[in-house]
């Protein structure tokens, strides 16, 4: 449950959710695109108030890159990127679309005629991230995004969707359990405590953040990682 949460996010802002299991950082990113429904206040999406958008059009602003990829197993790389253009009645241009996708997330044009089990999980994502772009969104939502692959891919994805980000002038907010990738990929830190806010600070500022005890012991499990490995390359 959210409790009165107030979010100003400017335009080009890369935002990172942080915070315990159960915090409600996902249900905050939901309620942006209405994949989850407030019961008081108002969410504004480029000034305009997103229940009064049509739904259509509030999607399209808004790409979403879920948890765990959710690429339809049936579908081809082209076809589950093509989605949602698809279903706004969009046809023309599709392949040069598809290909300058593909280009975008660094995969191959060959990829798009493959299937989902037929990628690995940096190649899965990596079409997720192109799915979320298909209809040009100027805000993307992205749900624990790196979470299941291995470390090295983790970050060399990470790297990658952060240029994007720049590159295209998005507004990213991302939610993550991990407040290193939250430190290193994101301009703005926001955690959250019992669905309230309990920090908002930029990158440089978090490890001095004194205040909620919870915020506080994940800092530290970040320090004590940072000096072991100091320790080690001694």
């Amino acid at each position: 449950m959210l409790d009165g949460i107030s979010l100003e996010i400017r335009q080009g802002t890369f935002l990172a959710l942080v915070g315990p299991s159960g915090a409600g950082k996902t249900t905050l990113l939901k309620t942006i695109n209405r994949l989850a429904d407030i019961d008081g206040g108002t969410i504004e999406v480029e000034g305009e108030d997103a229940n009064s958008l049509p739904l259509t059009e509030l999607r399209r602003k808004t790409g979403y890159v879920f948890q765990g990829i959710g690429l339809f197993p049936h579908m081809s790389v082209a076809e589950n990127i093509w989605l949602v253009p698809k279903l706004q009645g969009r046809s023309e241009g599709r392949e040069r679309r598809i290909a300058e996708l593909l280009d975008l997330v660094s995969l191959p044009a060959e990829m798009a005629e493959r299937y989902p089990a037929e990628l690995s999980g940096g190649q899965a994502q990596r079409v997720g991230v192109a799915r979320a772009l298909a209809a040009e969104p100027s805000i993307v939502l992205l749900d624990e995004p790196f979470g299941a692959l291995d470390p090295m891919t983790r970050s060399e994805l990470g790297e990658a969707y952060q240029a994007l980000h720049s590159r295209l002038g998005l507004t990213t907010i991302m939610v993550t359990h991990d407040l290193a990738e939250a430190l290193l990929l994101a301009d703005r830190v926001v955690a959250l405590a019992e669905g309230h806010i309990a920090m908002d600070l930029p990158p440089k500022e978090v490890l001095s953040y004194r205040g909620d005890a919870r915020i506080e012991a994940m800092i530290a499990a970040v320090r004590n990682q940072a000096d072991r490995l100091e320790l080690l390359a001694q």
